[in-house]
């Protein structure tokens, strides 16, 4: 497992042209608890009416296994890095009309911070490859 801190400086590194540094994490957090996630986990297990979102910054939209995607954001062809986050987050029917998502998240500091907090959710762990 990685030192905190090393992720934090890898992410950093790994990540240098997004934006989230402006945000703040740990108040991200709690707009996540209150604003998220009745619909979407801090994890990688999926909600019936949203995915789970560990390691979702960085990540291509619609392609977790095991959750259902609207045709509109399959077919939207996008990489969820921070630009796009803010964007969707911004007003998700407008950006991609069509989504199943309708909540918006108007303030952009409030977006800024649940898009740090998100860049802190690590990725699932790969299964295991089946024994031969």
């Amino acid at each position: 497992m990685l030192h905190p801190r090393l992720l934090i400086a890898l992410l950093l590194v790994a990540l240098p042209a997004l934006s989230f540094a402006e945000g703040n994490p740990v108040r991200g957090r709690r707009l996540f608890q209150s604003q998220c996630a009745a619909c979407h986990a801090a994890s990688a297990q999926h909600r019936i009416t949203g995915p789970g979102l560990a390691g979702i910054v960085g990540s291509p939209a619609a392609q977790r296994e095991g959750f259902t995607y609207s045709d509109a954001l399959k077919n939207a062809g996008l990489t969820w890095d921070v630009a796009t986050l803010d964007r969707y987050l911004t007003d998700p029917p407008q950006y991609i009309p069509g989504t199943t998502m309708t909540q918006p998240v108007p303030a952009a500091n409030a977006r800024a911070d649940i898009i740090a907090y998100l860049a802190t959710l690590t990725p699932p762990a790969p299964s295991p490859a089946p024994a031969p």
